[in-house]
This record gives C-alpha cells, sequence and structure tokens, in this order.
C-alpha cells in the first residue's frame, strides 16, 4: 500500500496519513474473500475447519431462513451466543439482507438482556441455548421469535460422538454446551440446513455503507444501559485503518487467534470484522482457555493474537511452564487492547515470539480503535501510542469542550470510526459528540504526537477488560436489605486492571458480608461486575449538592488500604522488637540462672567436704576411743582371766567392724 500523504512523524515506515475509504460494505468483505480464496480455511473451531466458499454458502442459507422468519431490511437481529460458528453466519447473514445486528453478552443477567432486547426492540432473537433458557424462565417468549442455537453441533464429529456417551464427563461436557429449550422455539441450526442458499441475484437491495450495521451495549457514567450504533462505514474504516497501521500483514495468509468475545467491540472489529476482510483463518474458541488455544496453535501455527494483557501473560507462563516448551516464534503481531500493558510483558511477549505487540487505545463509540503504538523502533511505552490513519485528535477544556486546553485536556477524536450516535437515544449521543467530535471522558497529554493518560475523567470501572458502570453496581447493592447508602468505586488491582469495591453504609444493627453482598448482586450484575471488596462506613462523603462523590471515596478507600498497610508493616516490626527482647530476657535469665547455679553447686562442694572432713574426724576419734577402750578391756582381762582365747569373737570388736561397714 503506497502512501497518498505525507508520512506522519513517527508513523512505521509504509503507513500513510490517511487510510482507505472502504469500498464496499461488511457483508461484501465475506462475499469477496469466498471469491478470492474459496478453499482457504475459514474457520477452526476446536479441530472442525470450515472454508470460505463453505461460510458463504451456510451465509446464504442463513439469511434465506431468517428471511422466511420475517428479517427485512433496517430490522434489528439480536445475537446471544459465544464465540462460535453459527455466530459469523448469523452475522454475515443480517447484514446480507440489510438488518442491524445487536450483539449481546450471552452470559449477562436474564434481566439485564430482557431490558436491551426491549429497549431496541428487536423481534427475532439467535440465541444460546443456555441464555435463551435463562430468558424464558419466567415462561415467557416476550412476543418474539426466538431461535435456539446449540454449541455442540459445530463440534468435530469425534467430539460430538463422545458427548453423547453415558458417563459423567460427557454429560457434564453437555451441560456445559447446551440447555433447555422451550416447547415451540425453533432450531437455528435446523433452519439454516433446512433452507435453500439465495442466490446473489435473489437477495434483497443490499445495505450502503451509511446503514446501520451493529448495535454493542455499553453503559454509561450515569448507568443507563446504551446501544452505540455503528455503521457499515464506521467499522469497515476502522478495519482499513488498522490494516494500514500494520502494512505486514498478508490478505489470505494469516491465521488469527479468535478469543475475544464478539459482543466486544474490540474482538468484533479486530477478528469478525478485520479478519474476514484478509482473509485470515480464525482459530475460533467459545471462550479464553490457554490450553485450548495452545492445541490449536500446535495444530495449526497462529500470527496474530488480538488480546489483552493478562490473556498474554497467561499465554507465556503455559507456554514456558509445558513439558515441551511451545514455540512462539510463528505470532509475528498481536493488538493488545482494553487496559494498560505493562512494559515488561511487552518485552517478554516480543523476546518469545520475535514479532511486536501492539498497545492500542479506544473505546466503543469509535468502532473501537482510535490510537495504537506504531509498528517501529519509535514506540514510546507507557504511552497510548499515535492516532491511526485518517483519525484527528484535540484536547479540549472538559467544561468546555468548544475551547482548547493548553497543556492536560480531555481528548476529543474525529474520524471516519466515530459512531453516529446511541440508539434511539438523542440526547446521550448530544452529550458525547460536540460538532463532529467525540468526546472520551479521558484527559491527556500530547508530547512530541505521542498521547499520555493523565487521568481518566469518567468513573467507569475497568474490570478484567470490561467496563463496570458504578451506577449499576449500587442499583444492585442498595436494594439488599441492611443497606442504607452504597457507593462503587474501583481501585487498583494489578493485570487485573481494578478491583469493583462497595462502600455501603448499613442500617443500626445490621451485618453484610462480602459473600452475602455477591449473592444477593448477582441477580442483576454481570460476574465481572460483582464487587470483590466492601468497605462499611458510617456516612459517605457528599457535594453540597447532596452527590456522592465518588473520587472522594476511592481516596478515603485507598487511604485506609495504605493505613492498613502502613499499620501492618509496624506490627510486624513491634513483633520483630518483642521477639528480640524476649530472646535478650531469656539470654539474661539463662545467664543469670547459670551463675546462681554455679553458686549453688560450690556452695553445696564445699558443704560435702566440710560434712566429710567432721565424719572423718568422728571416725578418727571413735576409732581412737573403741581403740583405748579395748586396750583397757585386755588389761582387764589379763588381770581378770576370764577374757576368750580368740579377740574376734568378742562382741566389742564385731561392734566396730559393723561400724566400719
Amino acid at each position: 500500500m503506497g502512501d497518498r500523504a505525507p508520512r506522519r512523524p513517527h508513523y512505521a515506515p509504509g503507513v500513510p496519513a490517511s487510510s482507505e475509504e472502504p469500498s464496499s460494505t461488511l457483508d461484501g468483505l465475506l462475499a469477496e474473500a469466498a471469491r478470492d480464496y474459496p478453499h482457504r480455511i475459514a474457520v477452526d473451531f476446536l479441530g472442525r475447519t470450515i472454508t470460505y466458499a463453505e461460510l458463504d454458502h451456510q451465509t446464504r442459507k442463513a439469511a434465506g431462513a431468517l428471511h422466511r422468519a420475517g428479517v427485512r431490511a433496517g430490522d434489528v437481529v439480536a445475537l446471544v451466543m459465544p464465540n462460535c460458528p453459527q455466530h459469523i453466519v448469523a452475522f454475515y447473514a443480517c447484514l446480507t439482507l440489510g438488518a442491524t445486528v445487536a450483539e449481546h453478552n450471552p452470559l449477562a443477567p436474564a434481566s439485564e438482556l430482557r431490558e436491551q432486547l426491549d429497549r431496541h426492540g428487536a423481534r427475532v432473537a439467535i440465541v444460546w441455548e443456555q441464555s435463551l433458557e435463562r430468558l424464558t424462565a419466567d415462561g415467557g417468549v416476550h412476543a418474539r421469535t426466538y431461535l435456539s442455537v446449540d454449541l455442540s453441533r459445530e463440534l468435530p464429529h469425534v467430539s460430538r460422538l463422545l458427548l453423547r456417551l453415558p458417563v459423567r464427563s460427557a454429560r457434564e461436557q453437555r451441560g456445559r454446551l447446551r440447555g433447555r429449550v422451550p416447547h415451540g422455539v425453533l432450531s437455528f441450526d435446523r433452519a439454516v440446513r433446512k433452507a435453500p442458499a439465495l442466490g446473489r441475484e435473489e437477495l434483497p437491495g443490499g445495505p450502503s455503507l451509511d446503514d446501520l450495521a451493529v448495535l454493542i451495549h455499553t453503559g454509561g457514567t450515569t448507568g443507563v444501559p446504551k446501544a452505540v450504533a455503528l455503521t457499515h462505514r464506521n467499522l469497515a474504516s476502522n478495519a482499513a485503518q488498522t490494516l494500514a497501521w500494520v502494512p505486514i500483514v498478508k490478505r489470505g495468509a494469516e491465521v488469527e487467534a479468535g478469543v475475544l468475545p464478539f459482543f466486544h467491540a474490540f474482538g468484533l472489529t479486530t477478528v469478525l470484522v478485520l479478519g474476514v476482510s484478509i482473509a485470515a483463518t480464525i482459530v475460533l474458541l467459545p471462550r479464553f482457555d490457554v490450553a485450548a488455544l495452545l492445541a490449536a496453535h500446535r495444530r495449526r501455527p497462529i500470527t496474530l493474537v488480538p488480546g489483552v494483557p493478562p490473556m498474554f501473560e497467561r499465554i507465556l507462563e503455559a507456554a514456558e511452564s509445558h513439558a515441551k516448551p511451545v514455540d512462539l516464534t510463528s505470532i509475528c503481531f498481536a493488538f493488545s487492547g482494553a487496559m494498560a500493558l505493562e512494559e515488561a510483558v511487552a518485552s517478554r511477549w516480543e523476546e518469545a515470539t520475535g514479532g511486536y505487540i501492539i498497545e492500542g487505545y479506544g473505546m466503543t463509540e469509535a468502532s473501537p480503535i482510535i490510537a495504537g503504538s506504531p509498528l517501529s523502533p519509535e514506540r514510546r511505552p507507557s504511552t497510548l501510542g499515535l492516532p491511526l490513519p485518517s483519525t484527528e485528535i484535540r484536547l479540549a477544556d472538559p467544561e468546555d469542550p468548544s475551547r482548547d486546553a493548553e497543556d492536560v485536556g480531555e481528548i476529543l477524536v474525529r474520524g471516519p470510526q466515530v459512531f453516529s450516535g446511541y440508539y434511539g437515544m438523542p440526547e446521550e449521543t448530544a452529550e458525547v459528540l460536540a460538532d463532529g467530535w467525540l468526546r472520551t471522558g479521558d484527559l491527556v497529554q500530547v508530547r512530541d504526537g505521542f498521547i499520555y493518560m493523565a487521568d481518566r475523567r469518567k468513573e467507569m470501572i475497568n474490570s478484567s477488560g470490561f467496563n463496570v458502570y458504578p451506577t449499576q453496581v449500587e442499583n444492585a447493592v442498595r436494594s439488599m436489605p441492611g443497606v442504607v447508602d452504597v457507593a462503587a468505586v474501583g481501585v487498583p488491582a494489578g493485570e487485573s486492571g481494578e478491583d469493583v469495591v462497595a462502600a455501603v453504609v448499613l442500617e443500626t444493627g445490621a451485618s453484610v458480608t462480602l459473600a452475602d453482598l455477591r449473592k444477593w448482586a448477582e441477580k442483576s450484575l454481570a460476574h465481572y461486575a460483582l464487587p470483590r471488596q466492601i468497605v462499611v462506613m458510617t456516612e459517605l462523603p457528599r457535594s453540597q449538592l447532596g452527590k456522592v462523590m465518588r473520587k472522594k471515596v476511592r481516596e478515603q478507600i485507598m487511604g485506609a488500604q495504605a493505613a492498613a498497610t502502613d499499620a501492618v508493616a509496624s506490627a510486624r516490626e513491634a513483633v520483630a522488637g518483642a521477639r528480640g527482647a524476649v530472646s535478650e530476657a531469656v539470654a539474661e535469665a539463662r545467664e543469670s540462672m547459670s551463675e546462681r547455679v554455679a553458686g549453688a553447686r560450690e556452695s553445696a562442694s564445699e558443704a560435702m567436704a566440710g560434712a566429710r572432713d567432721s565424719v572423718a574426724e568422728a571416725m578418727a576419734g571413735a576409732r581412737e576411743t573403741v581403740a583405748e577402750a579395748v586396750a583397757g578391756v585386755r588389761t582387764s582381762s589379763s588381770e581378770h582371766t576370764f577374757a576368750p582365747t580368740d579377740a574376734s569373737d568378742a562382741p566389742v570388736q564385731r561392734h566396730e567392724e559393723t561400724d566400719e561397714e
């Protein structure tokens, strides 16, 4: 791709200042890939492969099935399923008919899904069986046509056979893939299989570039759910901008990891749109599983990986710790987004792969990529990178976006990837679009063309790459018995981004544990939005108007955590000091005791010696007395002639011997 405009400063060689205008709508991307690479594998789903020709054929059959179900140009069709071949087929089938795809998180609470469905008014929803089971648990279908999706149908033949085995492991696996389907709900898989493939000439008039293509659900700082409306031009332009940013990508030659969820703008653009536009082989997984990903990589070496920082860390750890280290050198480049990428992780990745990892910055309202680090040695760590081709930015006064900021300001964005507005919400749209500029809500600095994050003006919490809106958390927690008031904030949590913390004020005498709170809130919150910490406060800081100041709450919590850390350190020092004092006291006591024992031993020895001397003297005196007495007796006996002739028989002699013994 040649330069059509002067290269911007610090751009990598070959990257133009402006990207090519899209020439076809999104549905045309698949048709072109099938035309140019009919026999190339389009999807590898846990070992089962589908070529581009087969994918195009299934898409046209699905378009026929949806047309029979009443889907027409301009209608909204909801997709509620994880990454799977049916998702790709349904996505492009809807676009082929000129319909709008509404993407939904299949693991979201049923109440949240129903609210979203009601908001955009889809009358047809293609839903994974497990999500459908939750949606219809109340016994109603809510005036919609549901088409159920069975994930197990797209598994390799051997895997499907193993699932039928009457063993516990097979039953558990079936339970993770399938769900109960209400009576009367049609199977999407069966409908596609029975429908004739619509020929290009039979298809209704296709969409235009400025027609609405996708609705991606997000929240807002107010917690009001919103559907970001993205046109064919928005998404096709962002894919073209990303492709221009990485000019070494080769059409029809790449193998891309499809682990980012399609209901998220990052996964939708980089895999579902960009991957098809370059006719890549998409290694598809229903969720991120590092073991399954590495198994697929050994089977089909991956060259391109879009992901979030924790994914890259886990891939590196698993590859290095494997009994036989996994070779990652086929991976030429990776896209990292959703949260800050640590320089150490980036260095480890590039050392292991020999390729580049590109850190991007964006938001759903920009399809989503706004900026990225250049694919060159001119990259600067700890920055948001440079604006993509055909992307303008300016810094504005957060309080008055019509005025430019001198140093730190709110970053405003303009380009073909910027959305047209929130679906059915003109007031909310007007708040973020100012004269064609998108207000991001992020405060940044720009130095030498590179964007540096200064602070987040928005109070949105980034939990493991997902946006969590405080009001939604607060509404879920506030309804819990015993809770008087609540504020939800995010605190740093390392590689996971931020932890959701619920600061609560309780009724007098009430007690609430974190486990209690999570159990209560999981009825209305997605798992990633559930609080990971709970802090009990006597009152929440408020402004003069009575509004809870979440920033102050966050500062207090982090201050308390820091104080607690200091207290623990002080306690440890005190314990260490006490242990030292005890050791010294014990040593002194031992020394004193030793001296006392030695003295006692010396006194005892002297006493024993004295006793021995006294005994010896007494014995000597006794012997002398006895000797004198014996002598006297002997003399007397001689005189009186009555002593025995043998002195040994004398009683006095025996007594003396007994005393000696």
